[in-house]
C-alpha cells in the first residue's frame, strides 16, 4: 500500500487527536490540519503536521479526507470542499448525519461514517464505523488502519450507530462518575487523594484489560473477587441496593434516544436547505 496524506478538516480537540495518532504510522505520509483560527493548531506542527485555515487546499492535496467538525456545519464544509473530494475516500466523524445525507451532497465522494469517543486522546477510543455503499476493498483497508490508530474499532450497520452513541460515545462521561465515586469512596474511608485516584483509575483500567485482552466476562471477574462472607460481598450489597445498574441502563437508553432526536432534527434542517 502506497503512503497516503491524510486531511483533518476541523482540528479541535477530538481532531488534532486524530492528527497526532496518525502523523507516526508508517502508512502515512503528510497529515493536514485545518481550523479556522490558526494560532490555535500552533503547536500541532511540532509534530510534523501541516497546518492551514484553507479547506479546499487541504482536501485538494490529500488521499483520505476526515471530517471532524460539528454536524451543523457539515453541509458548508461539504460544499466547499466537493470538487476536491470526488472520488477520494472521506471519514465523517460527524454525529447524527447518515451516509445517505451525506452522499446527497457529494454524489462522487466515497464516505464511511464513524463514531469515536474521547479516548481517542491516548489511543484507546472505541470506534464503530458503517460504509458507503462504493467504497472499494482498499479504501476499506486504508479507513481500518485509520481506526487502529484510534484504538479498538468494529464495522456495524449504520442502524447501531444512534446506540453506539449513546454507550461508547458518552460512556467515558458515565465511567468518570463512577471512578470519581471510587475515589470518593478510597476519600471517605481514609485515602490519601492522589492515593485514591490512581487506585480508583488503574482498578477501572485493569478491569477492562481483563474483559478486552482474557475474553472473561463482567460476571467472572466479580465472581473471581467475592468470597463468602468477605469483605466484596458486603460492598456488591449496596451497589446492588443502590440501583446502579438501572440508572446506567438508563442513562445509555436516554442518550441513545437523544441521538436519534438529533439526527432527525438535523437531517430535516439540512435537508430543508439543500
Amino acid at each position: 500500500m502506497k503512503r497516503i496524506t491524510v486531511a483533518i478538516i476541523g482540528a479541535g480537540t477530538i481532531g488534532s487527536a486524530v492528527a497526532k495518532a496518525l502523523i507516526n504510522q508508517d502508512f502515512i505520509r503528510r497529515v493536514i490540519a485545518t481550523r479556522r483560527s490558526l494560532s490555535k493548531l500552533e503547536r500541532l506542527k511540532n509534530h510534523g503536521i501541516e497546518i492551514t485555515s484553507d479547506n479546499k487546499k487541504a482536501a485538494k492535496e490529500s488521499d483520505v479526507i476526515i471530517l471532524s467538525i460539528k454536524p451543523k456545519d457539515v453541509k458548508e464544509v461539504l460544499l466547499e470542499i466537493c470538487p476536491e473530494i470526488e472520488k477520494k475516500l472521506v471519514i465523517s466523524l460527524a454525529a447524527a448525519l447518515s451516509l445517505e445525507f451525506l452522499q446527497e451532497i457529494c454524489p462522487n465522494a466515497k464516505f464511511i461514517r464513524a463514531m469515536p469517543n474521547v479516548a481517542l486522546l491516548v489511543r484507546e477510543s472505541f470506534t464503530a464505523y458503517a460504509v458507503g455503499k462504493n467504497v472499494n476493498e482498499e479504501e476499506l483497508e486504508i479507513a481500518e488502519r485509520i481506526f487502529n490508530a484510534f484504538g479498538k474499532f468494529v464495522r456495524v450497520e449504520e442502524k447501531y450507530l444512534d446506540a453506539i452513541t449513546g454507550l461508547s460515545g458518552s460512556g467515558p462521561a458515565y465511567a468518570s462518575i463512577l471512578l470519581e465515586a471510587l475515589m470518593y469512596g478510597g476519600l471517605y474511608v481514609g485515602l490519601p487523594r492522589d492515593l485514591s485516584l490512581i487506585a480508583a483509575a488503574q482498578t477501572i483500567l485493569g478491569t477492562a484489560r481483563l474483559v478486552i485482552d482474557l475474553n472473561m466476562h463482567p460476571a467472572e471477574i466479580r465472581d473471581m473477587v467475592i468470597t463468602p462472607g468477605g469483605t466484596t460481598i458486603e460492598g456488591i450489597y449496596e451497589i446492588e441496593d443502590s440501583n446502579i445498574r438501572t440508572a446506567i441502563i438508563r442513562a445509555v437508553d436516554t442518550a441513545t434516544k437523544k441521538s436519534k432526536i438529533l439526527s432527525f432534527e438535523i437531517l430535516s434542517n439540512q435537508k430543508k436547505e439543500l
